[in-house]
């Protein structure tokens, strides 16, 4: 395998929440889709599962907006002659996530496979900003998640 997982659970709550949050596996066949994608392979990627508040947290101080969000992705940067495959951490929020498959009618598990393609393509440069950049992202996460045999989780 070429993703190497570094797995946080750092969620305690809601044992409905708990329950839905993905195994290590799963996030690990996730990465290595995006990676096959990419072409890349031996990348390694921290995935840590939190509450609301924490999200909260991390959303107001990084991105400057005071509330809990899906996914946050933050990219490694190694020092200059340092070579690292060391993709970055991925900041899951699992209430916001089981939320928001509630409300868009998806299966829990399809929307953290949406969220975890979704953030490793932003800890790989992928972004949505202009139209162009989000149409090129979401292609791809399309692609990926068709690959996993999920349906476009634009059009559910």
């Amino acid at each position: 395998m070429s993703a190497i997982i570094d797995y946080q659970q750092a969620f305690e709550g809601d044992n409905a929440i708990l329950a839905a949050i993905p195994s290590p596996a799963d996030l690990e066949t996730w990465a290595n889709a995006v990676l096959a994608c990419e072409g890349l392979e031996h990348q390694e990627v921290t995935i840590r599962f939190t509450d609301e508040s924490e999200s909260q947290s991390l959303n107001s101080e990084y991105r400057g907006k005071d509330k809990p969000t899906n996914v946050l992705s933050f990219p490694f940067e190694a020092p200059p002659g340092i070579e690292m495959n060391l993709l970055g951490d991925l900041i899951i929020c699992a209430p916001v996530i089981s939320r928001e498959a509630a409300e868009q009618n998806k299966a829990v598990l399809h929307h953290y496979a949406h969220m975890t393609v979704h953030g490793i393509l932003h800890l790989l440069g992928y972004d949505h900003i202009d139209d162009a950049e989000a149409e090129e992202m979401e292609s791809k996460e399309i692609a990926i998640l068709a690959g996993l045999d999920i349906e476009n989780p634009y059009e559910v």
